[in-house]
């Protein structure tokens, strides 16, 4: 993990953005030539001419770094990589379409300069289709009732994050639209600001049809973490009682049908249901003590660092 020796890192990672590259380069210098600052661009596996790019910018501008994966990891695994070889005390994350505005990126600092660790882009006006702009909104209504984080624009890419608690950030998979709340479970301080979005002039969107699923199950994942990882059984135990007492239910109908109606038990399907819950039950309960205990151990060994600091 690098040393901090600038004060502002812009991450941004790049798939196949060729034709943005030098003029988002350029908007970046103009906007905040008075900061000490890095540009380290995150090269997620192009098939185009966007890594032979930035090498030759690299070679001319001391600003410019470039990490270059060996394949498509996708943009969760790609943040992740910027954060851990960032430098700066700061990480501002925008995506390389040249939609995020560079102008905005003096407003993120000063509201990290107030004390927010995590500082989200809203794009109120937002310069896409309506393909991606409602199942986006249906998203965030989601996310803002399942997690209880009110933010209007989740999965905007144009965000401000205290690099180290981006650090303790677990990304893997599409979880790059959750940051806010994976930053909540830490401890986060978090807000939202307006910012202006742009069309996209050259390259193509990245977004399909596929990804709503997988942000559907992403959504469902993060809104069990956020409740239950602490706690396992509390959701495993609430089951299990469930269960059980349904099988208890069922079965005491059954003793009260053969020892005061006198009447066969044996051969009742009800009598197989009502044993199969009870088993059930008690499995889940077992399985949520399991769940303690492996929570238990994990708390043990965290690293807390991102939990507070001497002041």
């Amino acid at each position: 993990m690098p040393d901090s020796t600038v004060d502002l890192s812009v991450v941004i990672p790049v798939y196949n953005e060729e034709e943005n590259l030098e003029p988002l380069v350029n908007e970046i210098h103009k906007e905040i030539q008075a900061l000490n600052y890095e540009i380290l661009f995150i090269d997620d596996g192009s098939t185009d001419s966007s890594i032979q790019i930035l090498n030759q910018m690299k070679e001319k501008d001391d600003t410019i770094r470039v990490i270059q994966h060996n394949r498509n990891f996708g943009k969760a695994i790609a943040l992740a990589t910027g954060f851990h070889n960032a430098r700066g005390k700061v990480s501002i994350t925008m995506d390389g379409d040249l939609q995020d505005d560079p102008a905005e990126i003096p407003r993120f600092l000063e509201e990290i300069e107030r004390g927010n660790t995590i500082v989200c882009g809203w794009r109120s006006t937002r310069k896409d289709n309506i393909f991606k702009r409602w199942p986006s909104r249906i998203y965030n209504k989601l996310t803002r009732y399942m997690c209880g984080i009110e933010i209007h624009d989740m999965n905007c890419g144009f965000k401000a994050y205290d690099t180290q608690l981006a650090r303790s950030l677990n990304l893997y998979g599409d979880m790059h639209r959750y940051t806010p709340v994976l930053g909540k479970m830490n401890g986060a301080r978090i807000c939202e600001i307006a910012i202006e979005h742009r069309p996209r002039l050259h390259g193509k969107s990245k977004y399909g049809g596929k990804r709503l699923l997988r942000g559907l199950f992403d959504l469902m994942t993060v809104s069990f973490l956020m409740t239950f990882i602490e706690r396992p059984l509390h959701l495993f135990g609430k089951i299990g009682g469930l269960l059980a007492g349904a099988g208890f239910l069922i079965c005491s109908y059954l003793v009260g049908v053969k020892y005061i109606l006198g009447e066969g038990i044996g051969d009742r399907p009800l009598l197989s249901l009502g044993v199969l819950l009870c088993i059930l039950g008690v499995q889940f309960f077992f399985l949520g003590l399991l769940g303690e205990t492996i929570a238990y151990n994990s708390s043990q060994k965290r690293d807390r660092q991102f939990f507070g600091k001497e002041i």
